[in-house]
């Protein structure tokens, strides 16, 4: 099958494409087919990662917006609209295949949930951590969140907070300081 090439048009001459469809014109929604079917299978493909699902995600999708065609703002751009009633219908098929698909479990698998000591243990961790970092600096922890958290550079952190770099490694610097004398004996428990 050969790939239509995507048409050149206007805003106006889309606008002018959907009123027709609107009307029953179908060469008029075909030409909106043709349009939009390249861009349409390449980002259903890219959701759904098969092309043959992605063929059927974007006849289901184009099928849909013909029923819903009345239901469009007119003056609402159709492209953004079928994309997004696109993406929503196959992110719907991803969960739908995500529910079908499963595993049979081997009678000998263990089990992936915590043992009840085990999360009595991280549930400890995670309060203690917790009151370490709110008893940082409202600065400090912003600072230690976007960096050890987010991932963020020190000079994106200055950039971002009106700081300079060297004012961001000292605030970093103080706060792992607290962090490691206010968590110590969670350490000292784990050699025990």
């Amino acid at each position: 099958m050969r790939e239509p090439t995507r048409e050149p048009a206007s805003d106006a001459d889309e606008s002018a494409l959907v009123a027709r469809a609107r009307r029953g014109d179908s060469a008029a929604f075909d030409a909106l087919v043709r349009r939009h079917l390249p861009c349409a299978l390449a980002a259903a493909e890219r959701l759904l990662g098969d092309r043959s699902d992605a063929e059927d995600l974007v006849q289901d999708a184009f099928l849909r917006a013909l029923d819903r065609l009345p239901l469009l703002d007119p003056g609402r751009p159709f492209g953004p609209w079928f994309f997004t009633l696109l993406r929503n219908l196959g992110i719907n098929q991803l969960r739908a295949r995500r529910v079908r698909h499963t595993e049979p479990e081997l009678p000998d698998a263990v089990s992936s949930d915590a043992l009840p000591d085990e999360e009595m243990v991280r549930t400890e961790v995670r309060e203690r951590f917790d009151a370490a970092l709110a008893a940082l600096t409202p600065r400090q922890r912003e600072i230690v969140m976007l960096f050890e958290v987010d991932g963020w550079k020190g000079a994106e952190i200055a950039t971002k907070l009106g700081l300079t770099p060297e004012n961001v490694r000292w605030h970093l610097h103080q706060a792992k300081k607290s962090l490691r004398v206010s968590l110590a004996p969670l350490r000292d428990e784990g050699t025990e």
